[in-house]
């Protein structure tokens, strides 16, 4: 299998060479050729443990790793979290179902991901004898999920911006008190849009990439994407049978990438009702999905900060199947969009509807789901209780601990939510490297530090 860049412009990568790259040479996102059909696999993966069935699922995308190779990435990948069922599907009620996606080492739903990607950059570093430096940008739990799958580990640098003062204090934390001698957390000013913003000039350096040896660790790699496709599956398998074909996935986002994975894998049979964007008050896919309309706003901090987004990273992947496929078109459009103008696409898929929740909503959520279900949830978890279908079973992908974000949760509930990793990094001191919001000073700070290693 290979993959092609969304816009064209791009020779095409196996799938090995499309997770170091990270990002296309012409600016887009790599996504397969071809997707394969699970539909007749589905069946045979229902009594699979959740590292057997991402295996399996993998194998499906990158060939050239033997079989035995991908169940011992898996198995090393998913050994590290707290429940025996990774991803444990908890039943609130007859129509609410929620998936646990915090039981990772960093407490969040980005830990599915960067745990095997991770492991997958060990692997290409240890057949390639070269250095890798992975840098990305985040908005709070991307950053940690990915230094804690790269912190000590030979031949790796990782470089990790994030907008100064827009994240959660422990979330920053996860990120700046580890220790490592490979980590770099980079506090920028401005919004994550900024932060984004940059990490892609430097991807646009042929020069500077190919000289540090650059991978991209956002969610524009193709690897993280797939990866969250498995625990779509995972919980569909475990839905009852009679709920299966018209459950609705109801998925806090922000980036777009972690609905965007659910879709992929209805697209490849999948066979599920549809998914619900839920979007805090930077509400650009809610807008999108209401009118058509793709237009960048002002980044507004929330309580909910990993969704303060108003550049979704991997829309531009859906975009790709929404033109039809066309290269040429969604380069011109994400051009026009990167200038900020407002662009009206074709109709979206009926696969989708949208929600939004401001912070008043959401503290008032949290208190509610406490209140009728005495379980309790975090900031962006608690988006997606709003809108619920009556007339079908809903999932509700829980992206993070609430212990991540205590002040909102203890206001909300009465009760502060504690976790032990967390409390350990209180007393820790932060080793951040701030720099300022363009790409030429990150160049020479990564430079400085990779040459001197």
């Amino acid at each position: 299998m290979f993959y092609i860049s969304t816009r064209g412009q791009t020779r095409p990568h196996t799938f090995s060479e499309a997770v170091e790259a990270g990002l296309a040479t012409d600016g887009g996102l790599f996504l397969p050729e071809k997707l394969p059909d699970i539909a007749g696999k589905l069946a045979g993966w229902a009594s699979l443990s959740y590292a057997e069935l991402a295996a399996e699922f993998f194998q499906l995308f990158a060939p050239e790793i033997p079989a035995e190779e991908w169940r011992a990435l898996t198995q090393e990948a998913y050994s590290k979290f707290d429940s025996p069922d990774v991803a444990p599907l908890k039943k609130l009620s007859d129509q609410i179902h929620v998936l646990e996606l915090w039981h990772g080492p960093t407490l969040a739903f980005k830990d599915f991901a960067l745990q095997l990607l991770g492991l997958l950059y060990k692997r290409q570093v240890k057949l390639k004898g070269k250095k890798l430096a992975v840098l990305g940008a985040t908005s709070g739990d991307t950053g940690s999920a990915a230094i804690h799958g790269c912190m000590g580990q030979d031949g790796i640098d990782i470089f990790i911006l994030y907008p100064n003062g827009r994240v959660a204090p422990l979330q920053e934390r996860q990120m700046a008190c580890t220790g490592a001698s490979n980590v770099y957390a980079i506090p920028m000013p401005g919004t994550f849009d900024d932060a984004q913003g940059v990490v892609k000039e430097c991807f646009g350096d042929p020069a500077f990439v190919s000289a540090v040896n650059l991978s991209a660790v956002n969610s524009i790699n193709i690897a993280r994407v797939l990866a969250q496709c498995v625990y779509y599956i995972w919980a569909w398998l475990k839905l009852p049978a009679e709920a299966r074909a018209t459950v609705e996935f109801v998925v806090p986002t922000g980036n777009f990438g972690n609905v965007l994975a659910g879709w992929l894998a209805q697209q490849m049979g999948l066979p599920c009702g549809g998914f619900r964007v839920a979007t805090n008050q930077n509400d650009i896919l809610y807008r999108f999905f209401e009118s058509g309309e793709y237009k960048q706003g002002e980044v507004r901090p929330s309580y909910a900060p990993s969704m303060d987004i108003q550049a979704a990273s991997n829309f531009e992947r859906y975009l790709y199947f929404l033109l039809g496929k066309d290269q040429e078109q969604v380069r011109q459009v994400m051009l026009r969009m990167k200038q900020g103008e407002r662009v009206t696409l074709p109709k979206p898929k009926s696969s989708f509807r949208a929600t939004r929740m401001d912070d008043a909503m959401i503290a008032d959520t949290i208190a509610q789901v406490w209140r009728d279900y005495s379980y309790v949830v975090d900031p962006h978890t608690a988006c997606a209780f709003t809108g619920l279908a009556e007339d079908r079973v809903s999932v509700v992908l829980s992206t993070a601990s609430p212990a991540k974000f205590p002040e909102v949760v203890q206001e909300a509930t009465g009760t502060e939510p504690l976790h032990p990793t967390l409390e350990a990094l209180k007393d820790k001191a932060l080793q951040t490297y701030p720099l300022e919001s363009s790409p030429e000073p990150l160049k020479a700070f990564i430079r400085e530090k990779v040459s001197g290693k």
